[in-house]
């Protein structure tokens, strides 16, 4: 969108309270890294560009990019909004050529077609998939062969393995385990004093053994979303409306996917990190912004004299298809004129843009708005 910024440090995320959502790789070479708080990402790398994230045009980009998978094999499984494995078993008699020509030719079209790049890594199973795609980025190919596995995991670090974070890393370290051939040398009466029930998984996949089948499109248990302060509050002029907003955002999550749901949780954390979770079942199930705020409203009304809070999120779960939802008691018409409303912003909001029509509540805020910083 900027190529002014290509070869600048770049993060995207939110205001100084908040996290790092993604780095470009000249900044991460500084130290940032995703989930980070904004405040040590800006502390290690001051000069970096901050970009708040565009969600609706990375679902987009997302949505461009794993039609082109499909085209590929029917067996893709998404992770996350970046990130997916595919299954390309039995399909070189279908692109008449092997696979590793068949994923080049793939992040050729997505760079051509789309315009971002991708990595790609190419094994026999999924653990060893994701470290080749970590390999040589950005817009690397790598491939671990069934032959070669052994030999490459031996003198890796423990920590490649997932799950060995830093507290994991520690206790091996104690033992004398520092990689991966000295896990691999342990005996599993050692390995399990140190792990516990977890020492069989990882020491599977010390051995390159990974039995998890890619599975297509994980089904959804719930949709949320929250947002950080850049200063703590309890003010219900700043809360309420920023409880609205989010209740919009999840409501137009679950009309895209065409879900309702029945449980608001609403999530709040407090000055010392303390995380408040609370829920409540609705009447029937929703997706209406309206429905969804007035529940979490009845939720956060009895924790306003707690607090100050850092963060707030909304979410929904206990999901149906979205044709059960908000169909009301044929004697009650203020279900339908609710979602009749709802429908006309929502048309109004794809045909002008998410700003074309704000409900009274939000447009008040008083919490400061955010700007790009850039330096």
């Amino acid at each position: 969108d900027d190529p002014s910024l290509a070869a600048r440090p770049v993060i995207v995320g939110g205001g100084r309270r908040g996290v790092v959502s993604t780095a470009c790789y000249i900044a991460r070479i500084h130290g940032v890294r995703s989930a980070m708080p904004m405040f040590k990402a800006l502390a290690v790398c001051p000069n970096a560009v901050v970009i708040k994230p565009n969600m609706e045009k990375y679902a987009k980009v997302s949505r461009e990019v794993r039609r082109l998978m499909l085209e590929l094999t029917p067996l893709v499984e998404p992770v996350s909004i970046d990130e997916a494995f595919l299954d390309l078993s039995g399909t070189q008699a279908l692109h008449k050529t092997a696979p590793a020509i068949t994923l080049m030719s793939f992040a050729d079209r997505v760079e051509r077609e789309i315009g971002v790049t991708v990595s790609i890594g190419l094994s026999f199973n999924k653990f060893l998939a994701k470290i080749a795609s970590d390999l040589d980025k950005p817009r690397g190919f790598s491939a671990i062969g069934e032959n070669e596995a052994q030999d490459f995991l031996m003198s890796k670090p423990v920590t490649i393995l997932p799950g060995v974070g830093k507290a994991a890393a520690a206790r091996f370290a104690k033992a004398g385990v520092t990689t991966v051939a000295d896990l691999r040398a342990l005996e599993p009466r050692r390995l399990f004093s140190l792990l516990g029930s977890d020492s069989a998984r990882l020491l599977r996949l010390a051995n390159a053994r990974d039995e998890r089948r890619v599975t297509p499109e994980h089904e959804t248990k719930s949709v949320s979303a929250e947002t950080t302060f850049d200063t703590d509050t309890r003010d219900p002029q700043v809360l309420l409306p920023i409880l609205m907003h989010l209740s919009e955002k999840v409501s137009s999550r679950m009309k895209a996917k065409n879900l309702g749901g029945s449980t608001v949780t609403l999530k709040l954390k407090t000055s010392d990190f303390r995380l408040v979770t609370r829920a409540r079942s609705t009447s029937s199930p929703t997706n209406l912004a309206g429905r969804i705020y007035q529940t979490a409203r009845s939720l956060i009304e009895p924790e306003l004299s707690s607090g100050p809070y850092r963060l707030i999120g909304v979410g929904m779960s206990e999901l149906v298809p979205g044709q059960d939802a908000d169909r009301g008691d044929l004697a009650d018409q203020s279900v339908r004129r609710e979602a009749g409303m709802e429908r006309a912003v929502d048309e109004l909001r794809a045909r002008f843009g998410q700003d074309a029509i704000t409900r009274g509540l939000v447009f008040g805020a008083r919490a400061p708005a955010e700007k790009p910083r850039r330096s």
